[in-house]
């Protein structure tokens, strides 16, 4: 981790407590004051079983939408914080750019509520980052998440059991077609990888949930290595207005 990442995290502990968007004073470290957080929009039951996708009417538990009915993810589930818009996308960029490290934390203490469906000794698995990018960035900010909820929840985390093997262009912009080609052979099982998933649940943590290409491209990896179930824990999850159902 760099020297500026380095005081940039010090200093995200040692300044007055702010509101994690607007910046104005709040009680704690890692809250919103009331005004930014009536425009969180936090996602809840009902929802897609495998995409996590919101209904807006009640559906019977394990039902899909209509995308997901035709192509399935090869992961399990998504549980996402909040839908990705202009108020949560701040705080995905602010953790992700280095600015506000301490972020980290504020998105675990969310998924944590999440963590406890799961009571089959699951693993955190952060999505990894190729080198190239770690070395420019300073940190991985799926391992900051993930090592938060680690702490929170007392689940192992392993980031050694898939690697990111080749670069990949941004995203921003691509269809899911179009990310999913890209991403399809980005990542590489670990040397040890088949003995610590066989038969394992894998919370696999990322920032943002997008099109799900590479949620999807790990997953169809951890599976290989014998992961039974592969649940995507992140902070927001795009929804575009043609989706909600």
């Amino acid at each position: 981790m760099s020297l500026t990442t380095v005081l940039q995290s010090i200093a995200d502990y040692a300044l007055p407590a702010r509101c994690a968007i607007c910046g104005v004073s709040v009680e704690t470290d890692n809250r919103f004051c009331l005004a930014c957080w009536e425009k969180l929009d936090f996602l809840t039951r009902p929802w897609c079983a495998a995409c996590g996708l919101p209904f807006v009417f009640e559906r019977a538990d394990g039902s899909l939408c209509a995308k997901c009915l035709v192509d399935r993810p090869i992961h399990d589930g998504v549980r996402a914080v909040v839908r990705y818009d202009d108020s949560s996308s701040l705080i995905a960029m602010r953790l992700k750019y280095g600015t506000r490290l301490g972020l980290a934390r504020l998105i675990a203490e969310h998924l944590q509520k999440f963590a406890h469906e799961y009571s089959d000794d699951p693993i955190i698995i952060p999505v990894p980052l190729h080198r190239s990018r770690l070395w420019t960035r300073g940190f991985n900010q799926s391992v900051l998440i993930g090592r938060e909820l680690a702490r929170a929840t007392g689940i192992d985390m392993n980031y050694n059991l898939i690697s990111r093997c080749k670069m990949t262009p941004p995203l921003r912009g691509m269809s899911g077609a179009q990310r999913g080609k890209i991403v399809a052979s980005a990542f590489k099982l670990g040397a040890d990888a088949d003995k610590q998933l066989a038969g394992k649940s894998v919370l696999l943590v990322d920032d943002v949930y997008t099109s799900g290409s590479t949620s999807n491209a790990c997953a169809r990896l951890l599976k290989k290595a014998g992961a039974l179930n592969i649940f995507v824990f992140c902070w927001a999850r795009v929804i575009k207005d043609f989706e909600a159902s």
